[in-house]
């Protein structure tokens, strides 16, 4: 039976209309521009340079470093938000007093705005007058204050910090729902034939939240290519170039007028992402387990 439609398929025009304005266009513009040199100097003539945009990033030592500290932030970030992240589920799905308190407040920070993240922790990890030293002066360990975003073996692995601390709670609440969907009879029946705990976790848990596992890998992975708003506000690639990573240094090329650089660096890096997500989803979802 036909039945009228409450909306009219033209509601959608105007979203799909803004959507190619403001999102299509940007990226194909991005992707022919970044065989170009163009830039703020010559912003009406750009020209045809092929490939060179993306053969010199490869002789670029700045640019290297920050596909290194890519690389290396989103893979610990990711390691370490899994792991957190099923500890924390482990935990809060047991018989704990108050779970559902520290459910919330473990998943708070997931919905805080990166900005506001950054800044925070840009007061706690200061020199002077930081939360963190002015804690260790008050406890009597005076001799371990630091400059901790000065300091270019620190700056890394206190911006890694702030990503573990932001996104452990989401990753526990995708867990959380996982393990509540693991019937309680698997359990049983192993506990009947002995199996121990670590057993049961080992040989039901694990391969039973495979599906979590995809989804909390796929999206920290991703997430961690892709950072930039907690490096800008924190150390804005500092000290040095120390913290750089591939979205500072697109935004730097970018602000100085390398249009057609900094474009050949986006789409260099919207390529490593897909190739990359397509990749870890792929090999995750072979492991996943019917229930």
């Amino acid at each position: 039976m036909n039945q009228k439609k409450f909306y009219p398929n033209y509601f959608t025009y105007p979203a799909i209309i803004a959507f190619f304005i403001f999102y299509c266009i940007p990226i194909g513009a991005s992707f022919v521009m970044s065989f170009s040199n163009w830039n703020i100097k010559r912003i009406s003539s750009p020209k045809f340079v092929g490939l060179k945009n993306f053969s010199r990033l490869f002789q670029d030592d700045y640019f290297l470093l920050a596909l290194k500290n890519t690389v290396l932030f989103a893979v610990v970030t990711m390691v370490g938000i899994v792991v957190l992240g099923l500890l924390l589920a482990l935990l809060l799905n047991s018989a704990v007093k108050g779970k559902a308190f520290f459910r919330t407040v473990f998943y708070l920070p997931a919905v805080l705005s990166l900005i506001v993240v950054g800044i925070m922790f840009k007061a706690v990890f200061k020199l002077d007058g930081g939360i963190l030293n002015q804690i260790l002066t008050t406890i009597g360990l005076s001799g371990l204050v630091h400059d901790w975003l000065g300091d270019g073996q620190s700056a890394m692995w206190c911006i890694i910090f702030v990503q573990i601390w932001k996104w452990s709670g989401f990753a526990m609440a995708i867990y959380l729902a996982g393990l509540q969907g693991i019937p309680n009879d698997y359990y049983e029946a192993a506990t009947i034939d002995g199996a121990t705990k670590w057993q049961q976790f080992k040989n039901i848990t694990l391969p039973l939240l495979a599906p979590a596992f995809t989804v909390v890998i796929t999206m920290n992975t991703i997430g961690g290519f892709k950072v930039f708003e907690q490096v800008y506000v924190m150390t804005n690639g500092g000290p040095g170039n120390a913290t750089q990573v591939l979205n500072t240094y697109i935004y730097k090329e970018f602000s100085k007028g390398s249009l057609g650089r900094s474009s050949a660096m986006s789409l260099l890096l919207f390529l490593m992402i897909a190739v990359i997500a397509v990749v870890v989803n792929k090999g995750l979802t072979k492991r996943e387990v019917e229930m």
